[in-house]
């Protein structure tokens, strides 16, 4: 019953509608005709009284060229103007230029350029409970300026509040630094990882009409009271796979040793294989310099 609840009471989006204004110099240049046309008419009726009854049309041109004079507007490349006329939605002008349009008409400027968002450092805990710290960098665009404006009450911090929530059902989705060869990890910045951060906040955003182009993670790190005992794990842990490399590479060349020796008909018995293997093996995988003893008193066959 719930879950029909909030599928009924989401947010209605408002349909973005592409305005279009006048040409700005041609209204410009009709003004001008407009205003020298009222001030020909009243100076036509200083001259002659007959023109008496046309003093009040050429008012009426001043004060009309007036009042069009505030109606002139100039639109910057990547920057909308979202239009209302006494509280109703007209629409969106996107085109640069110079424009006229209604006086009476007022505007709320929506910036249409790229954007970065630069989250704080967030502790969050990971898929396996540990607390760790991230931070992440979206870089963001207004798509919907009628969303932009109308169905959330700042999309700016509409869109920090949201980045957080993304951020943390990611960090909960996943680990840390990865368990298995194939699995991802935050700390390995897999892409499946970001293409998953960037769709989150891009379902979150939407209803803000807000475009993701990319995100990124800046900043991830254990949390400072368990930073001590995760960097002794990562150390052991590299202490053990360095460990498998040199015992898998020693028995690698022990192998080759003892078949290069046969190879040359010097045949040993197990005993002598197994204290020529032992005595490699100490020299091969020993940290410090050794000196093995080389048993020469027993026959080769």
């Amino acid at each position: 019953m719930e879950i029909n609840l909030i599928e009924n009471n989401q947010i209605r989006h408002t349909p973005e509608n592409i305005f279009t204004p006048k040409n700005g110099c041609l209204i410009l240049i009709l003004n001008f005709l407009l205003f020298f046309g009222g001030i020909a008419i009243i100076v036509g009726f200083a001259v002659s009284y007959e023109l008496a009854g046309l003093c009040s049309i050429g008012v009426v041109c001043i004060i009309m060229s007036l009042i069009l004079f505030f109606g002139f507007f100039t639109n910057n490349p990547n920057e909308s103007l979202v239009v209302l006329f006494y509280g109703s939605y007209q629409g969106t002008i996107k085109d640069n230029g110079f424009f006229w349009i209604n006086p009476l008409t007022n505007f709320i400027r929506v910036s249409l350029k790229n954007r970065n968002l630069d989250g704080g450092v967030l502790k969050v805990n990971d898929k396996g409970g540990s607390p760790i710290e991230i931070a992440i960098v979206v870089v963001w665009r207004v798509e919907n300026t009628a969303q932009a404006t109308f169905d959330v009450e700042n999309y700016e911090t509409y869109l920090r509040v949201q980045s957080e929530s993304a951020i943390r059902h990611i960090a909960s989705s996943y680990p840390y630094d990865k368990h298995d060869e194939n699995e991802p990890s935050l700390r390995g910045l897999h892409p499946e990882i970001i293409n998953h951060l960037i769709i989150e906040l891009q379902k979150k955003a939407r209803d803000a009409g807000i475009l993701i182009v990319d995100a990124k993670i800046t900043h991830l790190a254990y949390s400072p009271e368990i930073s001590n005992a995760m960097l002794k794990r990562q150390q052991a842990q590299a202490i053990i796979e360095a460990r498998q490399k040199i015992i898998q590479g020693a028995v690698g060349i022990v192998k080759e040793s003892v078949l290069n020796l046969e190879n040359m008909n010097l045949r040993m018995n197990d005993d002598q294989k197994a204290n020529l293997v032992s005595n490699l093996l100490v020299v091969l995988c020993s940290e410090n310099q050794v000196n093995p003893v080389v048993n020469t008193g027993s026959k080769m066959v």
